[in-house]
């Protein structure tokens, strides 16, 4: 009866064993079935488009910071091109041939086999008028006017060169985003599910093994890392009474070095330079904007340069036609011999060649300028005119540079006695006493070069980059000592463990260890050769500034060299035009009276188009040589887009300039 009695109660007990075996499976596996599909879902299955948008958040986040740390404000970046930039417009709605849809954007290919995301690039195609205004609007048949300040934005938009440096600073801040990652915390988790068989005993054993491993790194800037990991899985026996455990392991690391490669300004040097590098990268871009608008502004004055000078030349072949008819109606009349009127031919053939050949210039310097902007070479686009007019205009309103007083000169001279001849001719020498307000003092003009010429920031940076450099090349001279800390426990569990009962996590009972590893220098060759290079690139580096000191110095005197230069030759052009339309006007009323010949007029009328074509030179030079001194000091400002603001110097600077 007693037998009876223990065997029910050792029933009971077996009984109730399954059930919280049952019971703790059935949980284990609700965990993993649930707890699994989420993680999976929530990491394991983020779309290309959430990595995507993460990186640009990050990335413009530091060019955010980054630039309100460099230039003191914030601005507005994008890489993303928008869809209707004018270089696309001109193709489709002017009907331009091209090769293929990468010819359009990426937002016009055709997705591949496995394309990561559906929607990107956008194939959205918009019209922006607060961008594009209204004399970007594209009348059928007709080319579109290009404005110089139109041109400016329209660069920003369409050039390759500009949206390059655009892309050079985003990658800079996915860099620096990078080595951030490396001190942050880092989480890891994996789960595992394990079927087997044994068939090779008497009994086949068949099982699940299930285990999920979490981990946490962190690894801080003085140099030491720690890492923590947990694991838990499940043993379950499928045959042989289906027995089961659970097994959880913990343990812990930590390294520290304390000799070589100790130190945060060791540890954090990458990011450092990193940081700095982003930085560098704004001030190319800034240069570049600058640098880019000025190389526009250039390249638009001398298409009109090109323009004017196919203006002068058809004025100027379709005098030589009308003179060409006159002397051979004077011929005919026998009031002038045949061979006026083959030279009269003779230049108006010349004329006509200078004419072709001066719109073939013109053509092939649209095109270049197309170029630069971006815009195919075939586009129907022309420039605004207007513009070369009112930069006269502006600069005829002036005082006439380098004006002086001749009737004062004259009587002076009368006064005087001179004991020769050579004493009479009195050389005036050119002043700034109507100088333009940018024709500045040159000690001046350098201290604002010097002050804020933004690659020269970046030369003198890299001065100090090379100098932490040789810090870092010293420090992997020396021993290295670390530190390393390690404790477990715990137990796990498998197959051929799963009938022991579970584990439990008891610090107590863990395994504990501590190492101090020493690595003398006996060999440090490539150390020390990196070493001394170190200081070799820092000389380098200090020569760089005083290179790019000199060739600052160097083009700012040059540039206000050739705004005096222009100055004065704007004068003498504007006077040399009058000059030869009096002469050309002159020789005329003297050829109907017969008292000049035919070659004196052609040649009146050769001199009048070498000074139309002087005059607007030397205005676009002027203007040019104004732009250029505000790049090369430094202080000509661009927007994000494209446009320009000009230095206005101060009034005492303008007051130091006229003396």
């Amino acid at each position: 009866m007693g037998n009876k009695k223990h065997i029910k109660t050792d029933s009971y007990c077996y009984r109730r064993q399954q059930i919280r075996q049952q019971s703790r499976i059935n949980i284990f596996f609700i965990i993993i079935l649930v707890v699994y599909p989420l993680l999976l879902f929530q990491f394991g299955c983020r779309s290309a488009t959430n990595y995507r948008v993460n990186a640009d958040k990050a990335a413009l986040k530091i060019i955010k910071q980054k630039q309100k740390q460099a230039l003191g404000v914030s601005r507005t970046f994008n890489i993303e091109r928008p869809s209707n930039i004018l270089r696309r417009r001109l193709m489709m709605e002017q009907n331009l041939p091209y090769a293929s849809e990468a010819s359009l954007g990426a937002d016009q290919l055709k997705p591949i086999l496995y394309w990561p995301e559906k929607d990107y690039p956008q194939k959205k195609f918009s019209f922006d008028p607060n961008y594009c205004g209204p004399n970007f609007l594209l009348e059928e048949g007709k080319p579109l006017r290009l404005p110089l300040m139109e041109a400016l934005q329209v660069g920003a938009r369409n050039s390759f060169d500009y949206q390059t440096q655009k892309e050079d600073v985003f990658r800079t801040a996915l860099d620096l985003n990078l080595e951030h990652d490396e001190f942050r915390h880092a989480f890891n988790g994996q789960v595992d599910s394990l079927f087997s068989s044994d068939l090779t005993g008497e009994k086949a054993v068949d099982g699940v093994e299930t285990s999920g491993t979490f981990s946490l790194g962190k690894k801080l800037k003085s140099g030491a890392e720690l890492t923590t990991s947990l694991a838990i899985d499940l043993a379950n026996l499928l045959t042989m009474g289906g027995a089961s455990s659970i097994g959880i392991v913990g343990d812990a690391s930590l390294s520290i070095p304390l000799l070589r490669g100790a130190g945060k300004h060791i540890i954090a040097e990458p990011l450092k330079q990193a940081e700095r590098n982003v930085v560098y990268s704004i001030y190319e871009f800034e240069r570049f904007k600058k640098t880019f608008a000025v190389n526009i502004a250039k390249e638009y004055l001398a298409v009109l340069r090109q323009l004017d000078q196919v203006k002068n030349s058809e004025e100027n072949y379709r005098r030589l036609i009308a003179s060409a008819r006159r002397v051979s109606r004077l011929s005919e009349a026998g009031r002038l011999p045949e061979i006026q009127v083959d030279q009269t031919l003779q230049d108006e053939l010349r004329a006509r060649n200078r004419w072709i050949s001066a719109s073939q210039s013109y053509k092939r310097s649209l095109d270049s300028f197309k170029n630069l902007l971006g815009l195919p070479p075939d586009a129907h686009i022309e420039l605004d005119r207007a513009e070369l007019e009112q930069l006269a205009a502006s600069l005829n309103e002036a005082p006439a540079p380098g004006a002086q007083d001749k009737n004062k000169n004259e009587n002076d001279l009368k006064k005087e006695k001179f004991s020769s001849i050579d004493e009479l001719i009195s050389l005036m020498q050119p002043d700034k006493k109507n100088a333009g307000p940018l024709e500045m003092n040159e000690s001046l003009a350098i201290k604002l070069g010097l002050d804020n010429r933004l690659d020269l920031r970046i030369t003198q940076g890299k001065v100090y980059d090379a100098q932490r450099a040789v810090i870092a090349k010293a420090d992997a001279l020396g021993a290295e000592l670390t530190f390393l800390g390690t404790a477990e426990f715990g137990e796990g569990r498998s197959i051929s463990s799963a009938d022991l009962e579970d584990a439990k996590l008891r610090t107590d009972k863990g395994t504990y260890s501590a190492l101090l590893s020493l690595d003398l220098p006996f060999e440090r060759t490539a150390e020390q050769n990196a070493y001394r290079k170190s200081f070799i690139s820092l000389e380098r580096a200090v020569r760089d500034v005083q290179i790019l000191e000199d060739d600052i110095k160097l083009d700012i005197r040059n540039t206000l060299g050739d705004l005096l230069e222009s100055r004065e030759s704007l004068q003498i052009q504007s006077m040399s035009v009058a000059v030869a339309q009096k002469r050309v006007n002159s020789i005329n009323l003297f050829l109907e009276a017969g008292r000049a010949q035919i070659r004196d007029l052609l040649e009146a009328q050769e001199a009048l188009l070498s000074a139309q074509n002087g005059l607007t030179a030397a205005i676009i030079n002027y203007r040019m040589a104004e732009l250029e001194l505000q790049r090369d000091m430094g202080v000509l400002q661009i927007d994000e887009k494209g446009l320009w603001q000009e230095y206005t110097p101060k009034e005492s600077d303008i007051n130091t300039n006229n003396k």
